[in-house]
């Protein structure tokens, strides 16, 4: 029985550090796919206020030819663009997380 127990938990730590590893290879795999799909999830949903070359149209949106409002963490922006502020509209429902990370992908390439 305890072999057993050991054998398991043994599966575990290797599991555990094996799935973090897979995430980061799939992440950085997937890079420029996603810079890719991002612009053009950018250019149906975000380009009307923050212009198609990421200079903004409507006042208060933030530059991001000038890293304005990008220079955040991944899950901040994340949070950011599903939550909405001021004249931002909320995605949670519009978009899901991975499009939104595409997004966010594409946004950091255009300064």
């Amino acid at each position: 029985m305890m072999l057993r127990v050991k054998m398991l938990k043994t599966r575990h730590v290797r599991l555990g550090l094996f799935v973090p590893l897979l995430l980061a290879f799939w992440s950085g795999a997937s890079h420029a796919a996603d810079a890719i799909r991002g612009g053009e999830l950018y250019a149906t949903h975000c380009a009307a206020c923050h212009g198609a070359s990421g200079i903004s149209i409507m006042p208060g949106a933030p530059n991001f030819a000038r890293s304005e409002g990008i220079i955040r963490p991944d899950l901040f922006l994340l949070n950011a663009i599903k939550d909405g502020k001021n004249a931002m509209p909320a995605y949670q429902g519009i978009l899901k997380d991975r499009d939104i990370l595409d997004v966010i992908s594409y946004v950091r390439t255009l300064n």
